[in-house]
């Protein structure tokens, strides 16, 4: 092509930009991408000239369920005893945690700090006395699952304990345990010292007479 010819065709070609800018048209069709669906997961592009069907086609998103191991039948049945023996060993971290606890409570000179180690050693004697307690209840269960057991090999009518006859047991015990450790005059002077507080409470005020 000689140089007259290529300046031909860049004027052209200018004139048609120009044209196309200034009608808005465009010669260039979508394509099918564009009008039909974004993607895969995109939404779809439909056509403003067709009427809206009646029934609308909605698509099922397929939903995460999530698995929860204390309720599902899959993780298997709780059993008191046998999680107490496979974590046995958290026991011992805990009672070193405690001995750490109190050396650096009697090593602390800040109050701030202090005061911290102190609700930290509160809450870990009260956790370890709360699992003491549930370790007994499930002790004293089971001695009685074994004598209603024995009762039923016998012929006997196994019975069952009601649940004030099984506090009544769990504070014999409590007073048994009491009196072996030299403990029981101390608590039995709380007791009364609580009872005579809630006592004088109940008591009609000055004001009210």
């Amino acid at each position: 092509m000689s140089f007259e010819e290529l300046l031909r065709v860049q004027s052209d070609t200018r004139t048609r930009v120009h044209k196309q800018v200034t009608t808005g048209k465009k010669n260039a069709k979508p394509t099918k991408a564009t009008v039909k669906q974004q993607g895969k997961k995109g939404p779809l592009e439909m056509s403003a000239k067709k009427p809206v069907p009646f029934l609308r086609q909605v698509v099922s998103v397929t939903k995460k369920v999530h698995r929860d191991p204390r309720f599902d039948d899959l993780s298997g049945e709780y059993k008191p005893e046998i999680f107490m023996k496979t974590y046995s060993f958290l026991d011992s971290i805990k009672k070193q945690e405690k001995e750490m606890i109190q050396k650096q409570l009697k090593k602390c000179r800040n109050v701030e700090q202090k005061e911290k180690l102190q609700q930290l050693l509160n809450r870990m004697t009260q956790q370890e006395q709360a699992q003491i307690k549930q370790q007994k209840m499930r002790e004293r269960e089971l001695s009685l699952k074994r004598q209603q057991r024995e009762l039923a090999k016998q012929g006997k009518k196994p019975f069952f304990l009601k649940k004030s006859e099984k506090r009544k047991l769990e504070l014999a015990e409590k007073y048994a345990e009491l009196k072996r450790s030299g403990k029981l005059e101390s608590f039995l002077n709380k007791k009364r010292k609580r009872n005579a507080i809630k006592d004088k409470r109940r008591l009609p005020s000055q004001k009210d007479l």
